[in-house]
């Protein structure tokens, strides 16, 4: 077993030992895992339970934790910055890598999961898991094809890595991997809800694991085409007994869509998320364009939707675009979305209740970090550090042109630069740019990944590792 101990250098950043397993009975370098698709029985799927505890994971889900906090343990990279190596997969990487123990797990548009070694990109195994949907097969969207875009999680209790596929017909499937070699040990139909077209339907946020479920949360394609509304979806681990769900009650729209998926309240272990533009009639909110927050068992038990949410539907200027923030110290709820208002908030009460405070300046799509009560914000015109500490949040400071989700590592901050396909590397105390490396074309909403003594970056192309002098 490799151990990785490494310390933050101030106090708001917690303490994480990150540990990792060598992989056994992996499938020989870049060899095809052998597919099984199983619909496991109870008995099984406890023995399977009993057996498959994986290892460790330094990264195991969207921005590293449940809470979605993008702050890592890793200390921060001495400028300048080189590459470690960068690897060629078959689609564009979307969602962001994880990593379990030694290896580093990537999924692209083209439905196939990689396992890569961290310190070299040799591929350990890869499983394609169907043919993805062409742009030419949809009524609207702009990521061609689509196959893989939520960024996976990973389950120690079982072993599993969680991913959603979207294949041909546009079925959407969640398929549990062995984190070993990658085989399917099971999978489950998505598309659940009744008269709605999966065409019009995306997965684009972060798959989350808690309390014996996976959690998924659906939206649309670029463009709000056909019938379709924003859901959440929980499915056992195990991949027994009955899904969950939880549906936005408007007659269509309000895509849960932000690249983190469901966001979880580390101290009452309640999932929130934020939706899209709605259709509601007659002057009746709708449920949309808010933050929802959801009971394990996806029960709506509060949700807060700005006063403007009217006009904000009409306009396309909806909140769904980031997920909200919980300050970990007093747990007020902040967000921000297309307007380009933040909003913090100490409860959700309903429409236009429960605001603490508000500030402008932020059109955010992403994920937010934060370490402490310090949050790192993805605006379109350049992420912002914000203080929401006491009575007035304040803006301490901007990094124009850097828009990509924010990670946090060592006193820094790693965002992309989408326009010149740069990682950039901030000082987080003052927003200062200490150094910057082109890692090549990127999505809009790609994310990295600091573990260890690199950051690994999902591109158009494959992925590429970064590391320090």
């Amino acid at each position: 077993m490799a151990r990785y101990d490494v310390r933050p250098a101030a106090a708001v950043f917690a303490l994480v030992t990150l540990s990792a397993c060598t992989s056994n009975g992996s499938a020989a370098g870049g060899a095809q895992a052998r597919v099984v698709h199983t619909h496991p029985t109870a008995s099984q799927s406890r023995t399977q339970a009993a057996t498959s505890r994986g290892p460790a994971a330094a990264w195991p889900t969207y921005h590293g934790d449940n809470q979605r906090s993008g702050t890592s343990g890793a200390p921060a990279l001495k400028a300048p910055l080189h590459r470690s190596w960068s690897k060629g997969l078959d689609g564009a990487v979307y969602a962001q890598p994880i990593v379990v123990g030694r290896l580093v797990i990537t999924a692209t548009e083209h439905n196939t999961v990689y396992a890569l070694r961290p310190r070299t990109g040799h591929v350990v195994w890869r499983h394609h898991l169907g043919a993805p949907v062409p742009q030419s097969d949809l009524p609207c969207g702009n990521i061609d094809p689509s196959g893989i875009t939520g960024t996976p999680t990973y389950d120690r209790a079982t072993g599993s890595i969680f991913v959603v596929t979207e294949t041909t017909g546009s079925h959407h499937t969640l398929r549990a991997l062995n984190w070993r070699n990658g085989h399917v040990r099971w999978r489950r139909n998505l598309d659940i809800l009744p008269n709605r077209e999966r065409n019009a339907e995306q997965q684009r946020g972060g798959l989350l694991v808690s309390h014996g479920r996976v959690y998924v949360a659906f939206g649309g394609r670029f463009g709000d085409c056909g019938n379709y509304v924003g859901y959440v979806v929980g499915v056992p681990t195990d991949g027994t007994g009955r899904s969950l769900h939880y549906a936005v009650p408007t007659a269509r729209e309000a895509g849960i869509w932000a690249a983190p998926g469901p966001v979880q309240d580390k101290t009452e272990g309640d999932l929130y998320v934020a939706s899209g533009n709605g259709a509601e009639t007659n002057g009746q909110y709708d449920g949309s364009d808010s933050v929802i927050r959801l009971s394990m068992k996806l029960s709506r038990t509060g949700f807060f939707a700005p006063a403007t949410w009217q006009q904000d539907n009409q306009q396309d200027l909806d909140l769904g675009s980031s997920s909200p923030v919980i300050n970990p110290v007093t747990m007020q709820v902040a967000i921000a979305g297309k307007r380009g208002t933040v909003y913090v908030l100490h409860d959700l009460k309903g429409v236009g209740k429960s605001v603490a405070k508000t500030l402008t300046g932020c059109a955010s799509y992403g994920g937010a970090a934060f370490a402490g009560q310090l949050v790192v914000m993805p605006c379109s015109d350049g992420i912002r550090r914000l203080d929401v500490a006491g009575r007035a949040s304040r803006w301490d400071w901007q990094v124009p042109g850097v828009a990509g989700s924010p990670v946090i590592a060592g006193r820094r901050v790693y965002a992309l630069d989408q326009d010149n396909g740069d990682l950039v590397d901030i000082n987080f105390g003052t927003g200062h740019v200490v150094t910057r490396i082109d890692v090549g074309p990127v999505s809009r909403f790609a994310t990295p990944v600091p573990v260890g003594p690199r950051v690994y970056v999902g591109t158009l192309s494959g992925v590429v590792a970064v590391h320090g002098s």
